[in-house]
């Protein structure tokens, strides 16, 4: 099993939205790759939580049953769609990959 973890860190504003609202909009989309492609075992999206400290604003926490589920996941037209949003309000991002 592969655990894939992205962290965005978005812009104050963007495409006519807060942060919080971008994050929201973002969460959104991303929950709605739950089912795209088979071999997603596990898809979670958390926003930070308002008065705890944190360096990030959203959170992706999936897992796949293997390498080639993930690379379907990361092509699959449904995520590709995502990015040109995910570029518009993100200022930074970090990603992980590893074998649970």
């Amino acid at each position: 099993m592969i655990r894939h973890i992205v962290m965005w860190k978005l812009k104050e504003s963007a495409e006519g939205a807060s942060r919080e609202e971008n994050a929201l909009k973002l969460k959104e989309k991303l929950e709605g790759c739950r089912d795209i492609v088979p071999g997603i075992l596990h898809l979670e999206v958390g926003i930070a939580t308002p008065g705890l400290e944190s360096s990030y604003d959203v959170v992706l926490i999936s897992d796949f049953a293997d390498k080639a589920a993930l690379d379907a996941y990361q092509i699959h037209p449904k995520h590709e769609a995502l990015k040109g949003f995910v570029g518009a309000v993100r200022e930074a991002r970090q990603a992980v990959d590893f074998v649970v």
